[in-house]
């Protein structure tokens, strides 16, 4: 006997009158946004609003579209307005109503200060609601590639030789001018507009040089305090045991500027870092967060110019709100690992759960009281605050020894 198949009849399915409370049940995300935003003190954004003018979209609305497109994966402001006519929910979020996306734009540009203030206001009602239970957190993050191409990029070394370059031009030019004056010729070439543009270019060198330096001189002085505890801990460590610790003691820092340290002309701001995705190299920021392991609600972020995760452990930590509480623990990956970080998480009263590579560093012995690893590696007590692991045979504790060394996989 053969098959039947199901088929669809195309033109009654057009005629079909479809009900939102269906579509979108009352355990729906969408909901829950609404609900949220109607909680939410909007009073500092209607307060920037004009008492004049034509008849505007309620701020709820536009927010609760934002905060939907965020959770949902919906960033660009023309996506967010086609949905509002071919998405369920991003409809019953928009009340039925169709922000064109010049007023989306508009809406999240000028209330962006505001709109962090109401991420924290969330957060605080997930935390009265119950969901949010401040208590071990996990920081990781992300490269976020920058409106900048690596061909607009010079290096410091390169930086040098266009300066010597163009001061040697600028010389000649000068010497051109006197000639032409005393031959009464300028042989094609505006000698002043062509010394005014290079000596532009000068200026901008200038500026970028004076940049690479700064920063050359901020990684000196965190590299310089680095160094220092590692000296500090291996000398304490031969105190402690009256024998010369194994191993090369570490090398001091070399200041200024490397030869291959680079500025990007078009986005000065951004950096050449290592990409997420594969082995190449970009013009990035550094995006970072930190997410309640209960929850998985994210609790603070930070977003900076800095290649290594080494300095953005304790300023994400910092970012925290004080309205949510003082997190009991968090975990972070080996990038993250310096004596810094654990000292800077302890003095914070948050305890360090960092991974350490495939092998421990013995210079970082005595950090914090004890061991590197007792410091990254202290385990909490119980099963619901304790940070665990999953290996695919179910969840377990990380024991001393796996968290020192890296052995296990975050929750992230």
């Amino acid at each position: 006997m053969p098959r039947t198949f199901r088929t669809a009849d195309y033109a009654s399915t057009l005629k079909l009158t479809v009900s939102l409370e269906e579509a979108v049940p009352p355990n729906h995300l969408a909901r829950f946004i609404v609900d949220v935003v109607a909680q939410l003190d909007l009073a500092p954004l209607y307060a920037r609003y004009g008492e004049r003018g034509g008849e505007a979209i309620a701020p709820e609305i536009l927010l609760g579209l934002l905060f939907y497109g965020y959770a949902t994966g919906v960033f660009s402001s023309r996506k967010l307005e086609k949905a509002t006519y071919e998405s369920l929910p991003f409809r019953y979020v928009a009340g039925d109503l169709h922000p064109d996306h010049d007023t989306l734009a508009h809406f999240r540009k000028t209330f962006l200060s505001e709109l962090k203030e109401l991420f924290v206001q969330v957060l605080v009602l997930a935390q009265a609601a119950g969901v949010l239970k401040l208590g071990n957190l996990s920081l990781d993050g992300t490269k976020i590639h920058a409106d900048a191409s690596k061909s607009k990029a010079v290096s410091y070394q390169r930086l040098l030789e266009l300066d010597r370059q163009l001061r040697a031009e600028v010389d000649q030019l000068f010497a051109r001018g006197e000639q032409a004056e005393q031959s009464d010729t300028q042989a094609g070439l505006v000698i002043p507009d062509e010394i005014a543009l290079r000596q532009e270019r000068l200026t901008q060198l200038a500026q970028a040089k004076a940049i690479l330096e700064a920063r050359a001189q901020a990684r000196y002085e965190a590299e310089q305090a680095e160094y220092q505890a590692k000296v500090q801990a291996r000398e304490e460590k031969a105190r402690k045991t009256k024998r010369k610790p194994r191993g090369k003691a570490p090398k001091p820092p070399t200041p200024g500027p490397r030869a291959k340290d680079q500025y990007n002309f078009t986005d000065p701001e951004s950096r050449i870092m290592k990409n997420s995705t594969d082995a190449g190299f970009d013009q990035h920021y550094n995006a970072q967060a930190a997410v309640e392991q209960g929850s998985f609600l994210i609790v603070a972020n930070g977003l900076s110019n800095q290649p290594n995760d080494k300095a953005e452990a304790l300023p994400t930590l910092d970012a925290l709100a004080p309205e949510l509480g003082q997190p009991a623990a968090a975990a972070l990956d080996n990038g993250f690992f310096s004596a810094a970080n654990i000292t800077g998480m302890e003095a914070r009263g948050i305890e360090p759960y960092i991974a350490t590579g495939r092998e421990p560093s013995p210079d970082l012995a005595g950090v914090g009281g004890g061991t590197a690893g007792a410091a990254a590696g202290r385990r909490l007590a119980g099963n619901q605050d304790g940070l665990q692991t999953s290996d695919g045979c179910g969840s377990r504790d990380l024991s001393p020894a796996q968290m020192h060394r890296g052995a296990g996989h975050w929750p992230y």
